[in-house]
């Protein structure tokens, strides 16, 4: 293959490869992998039967996303403001930005549903750094200032990362090292004027959502904030319950340990750890991975709600809790980055029912999941590495031949015809050997019948015969042996002039005595970096443009 001819290839494949890894991958949930789940059922499954007759069912198609959790300065061990900090965040935020305008969007769902985390640090970040957080998250899920959507509607429920538990709450003001007096911030209100109130109750179709506070269910029952979710669930529960209802809670409710999470699990099963604080008199909460088993069945009594949606284990698990009841699931939901241990992001769609007629019953199928998978940005990248590693080997031991890839193609077809031929013809060169040493006697009987006796030749004449061919001397040849080998010859140089067809031009000619290695690698490293820079002019500008068409605003 000429060098032109494999730039060419080079660039094509590296042009390929950017637009799948930064375009079409985000493409292919909306268009062959997912689907809202009441369109993949049968016809019959979404319909009502009433009195009067079948009515096909109506659903509200809602989206939701868990544990975004936007990197800051608590996220890794770099300095605040750092070049490195900033793109880790940038490209963290253009992921998820792609993800939803690319591959959550088209599904045109009515509602979007957020399940907490949305900071990775957000109790410890000043006023100022928990604003510019938050114009981040607008801008990467495409909220206004309010953080609404015009043509949707959002809600929210708080999680772990965005206002702490038990043991940030209780905390006074402090001073600093700088001797200035701040006060702890009071990560409750901030969040409460940013993304609303913790604890309420909406309805989406024929279903009643219950969002609520699950980082202050197993504090001090003493404790404001505590009592307030409580009081909560409680006025909940002597509500009659005329819809189905879904619970929202940011940490899954009490499972037992190893407790199987079903096929969509991709990593380890996480048992419960609680980590408290020893202060004094006080024993609060720093960190839980479940809601205590008490609390989880006082919810399940008292709600009575048909599924569960939570979050806060960045992996998927569908379990079935037991309750007063009956049987009920609970999806916990992966995280919607790659940057947060999991490497398969994904979000959820969930339809829900919206039949409208009069006296019509709930349909069994009246909430339908479906999960679906985001792109795996690590392994885009690891192909990007594992690319560019092969374009530069490529290109630094790339024979300098000027054959084009046909003619390659023909000599390796020629060589393979001959390497054939050698091998059936090993059995005919085998006997003819054979009937060379012997000599052929006619007989006759008495009966006047020819008969041929077979004889091997005298060793003096087989040798004779041997000598004659490797020998100079004054043998004189015979004509007819003259003929046979100039025959022979002939067809050695045709069938090294066939072979020749396709290689290296230099293989044939001896090598130039003042051509020094140094040389031939100083021209491969040039003629390396000429190609290198070929495939980069033309698939940089492509990369940067496609970068900068997802992160501009839309």
């Amino acid at each position: 293959m000429k060098q032109q001819e494999l730039t060419v290839l080079l660039c094509l494949l590296w042009a390929l490869t950017i637009l799948y890894g930064e375009m079409f991958a985000y493409w292919v949930p909306p268009l062959f992998t997912c689907s809202w789940p009441h369109l993949l059922r049968t016809s019959s499954s979404s319909t009502i039967q009433t009195d009067s007759g079948n009515y096909q069912a109506d659903y509200v198609k809602v989206a939701v996303i868990a544990d975004p959790q936007l990197m800051d300065k608590t996220s890794l061990p770099l300095p605040a403001k750092s070049l490195a900090l900033e793109l880790a965040e940038f490209y963290t935020d253009l992921n998820m930005r792609r993800s939803f305008f690319a591959s959550v969007l088209p599904f045109k769902p009515d509602v979007i549903l957020f399940l907490g985390d949305y900071f990775d640090g957000g109790p410890y970040l000043s006023d100022e750094e928990w604003q510019e957080s938050f114009n981040r998250f607008r801008h990467i899920f495409g909220l206004n200032a309010q953080g609404k959507y015009t043509d949707m509607h959002a809600y929210y429920i708080p999680g772990n990362h965005d206002i702490g538990y038990e043991s940030i709450h209780s905390q006074k003001p402090e001073k600093t090292n700088v001797n200035k007096t701040r006060q702890i911030l009071i990560v409750i209100q901030r969040y409460e004027e940013t993304f609303g109130i913790r604890n309420y109750r909406f309805k989406v179709g024929r279903a009643d959502f219950i969002a609520i506070d699950a980082q202050t269910l197993d504090g001090h029952p003493q404790n404001h904030l505590t009592s307030q979710t409580w009081d909560f669930v409680k006025n909940i529960s002597v509500d009659d319950m005329v819809n189905p209802r879904v619970l929202l809670t940011h940490i899954p409710l009490y499972r037992r340990e190893d407790t199987y999470c079903g096929l969509y699990r991709n990593s380890p099963i996480v048992n419960q750890r609680i980590h408290r604080t020893v202060n004094g008199d006080t024993n609060d909460i720093m960190y839980q991975n479940y809601v205590f088993e008490e609390s989880s069945m006082y919810l399940l009594d008292r709600i009575k709600p048909k599924l569960i949606l939570s979050g806060h284990d960045h992996d998927q698990c569908t379990i079935t809790h037991q309750s007063k009841s009956g049987p009920v699931s609970e999806l916990t939901l992966g995280t919607i980055s790659w940057q947060q241990g999991n490497l398969y992001p994904s979000f959820m769609l969930l339809s829900v029912d919206n039949s409208t007629l009069p006296n019509a019953s709930i349909p069994k199928n009246a909430l339908l999941t479906h999960l679906c998978y985001l792109p795996m940005q690590t392994h885009i990248y690891i192909w990007y590495i594992v690319l560019f590693v092969l374009t530069l080997f490529t290109t630094l031991l790339w024979p300098t031949s000027g054959t084009s890839l046909w003619h390659q193609c023909l000599s390796l077809i020629s060589n393979g015809k001959l390497l054939l031929a050698c091998i059936f013809s090993r059995s005919e060169t085998k006997d003819k050997d054979e009937d060379a040493n012997y000599e052929y006697e006619m007989m006759w009987d008495a009966d006047g019948s020819m008969h041929l006796v077979k004889k091997p030749l005298n060793a003096s004449t087989v040798n004779s015969n041997e000598r004659s061919i490797g020998e100079r001397g004054n043998v004189v040849m015979r004509p007819a042996a003259r003929k046979n080998m100039a025959q022979e010859a002939d067809l050695s140089v045709n069938v090294d002039m066939d072979s020749g067809i396709g290689l290296d031009p230099l293989a044939r000619v001896p090598p130039r005595a003042g051509k020094s290695k140094t040389k031939i690698i100083i021209q491969r490293l040039i003629r390396t970096l000429r190609m290198l820079t070929v495939v980069a002019a033309v698939n940089v500008p492509l990369y940067m443009m496609l970068l900068f068409k997802d992160w501009i605003e839309k």
